[in-house]
């Protein structure tokens, strides 16, 4: 990755002041091919490199994640609220704010459904899947096993396509 502070030195002696290559290179310390390879470059803009940073809540990440996943499981009236849920973080020694905890719980409920949703998805098939291209046939049937279940497809003139299942259990 390219030094910007170095590239912005580098063009400024090159462009402005004419100072040559080699006298570049021996006054920064670096071989004049690194000095070739920043005047030709073509970054314009600075290219900064991602900051990672560590939240406060990393710490504590899987202790709320549990939390979060008991409470979901209740009723709603037997909840614990956010608020409390920082207060009992506090408790363990948390030292971030209750919008640090309510912006994890926000990610983790999106997080939560997004993976109920593909997995909801994944398991169940369309009626396009499972009638195929040949669907406009006047009378066909099919089966579809997943698993426990047995899905039934019968389309008939006369009726329409119903789409039936029932337990093997």
């Amino acid at each position: 990755m390219i030094d910007v502070a170095l590239l912005g030195i580098i063009r400024r002696w090159h462009i402005r002041d004419q100072i040559p290559l080699p006298e570049i290179a021996r006054r920064l310390g670096i071989s004049r091919n690194t000095v070739r390879r920043y005047l030709r470059s073509e970054v314009r803009e600075p290219a900064y490199a991602d900051r990672q940073t560590t939240s406060a809540i990393d710490k504590y990440a899987l202790q709320l994640s549990s939390w979060l996943k008991t409470e979901a499981s209740k009723n709603r009236k037997q909840r614990r609220s956010l608020k409390q849920l920082h207060l009992d973080l506090k408790e363990l020694g948390f030292e971030g704010s209750y919008d640090r905890v309510a912006d994890f719980a926000r990610k983790w409920k999106v997080d939560q459904t997004d993976r109920v949703n593909s997995a909801s998805k994944r398991t169940i098939p369309s009626l396009n899947e499972i009638l195929g291209a040949k669907n406009d046939l006047n009378s066909c049937e099919k089966r579809w096993d997943t698993s426990d279940l047995n899905i039934e497809i019968t389309k008939n003139a006369n009726m329409g396509t119903t789409l039936g299942y029932y337990d093997l259990k």
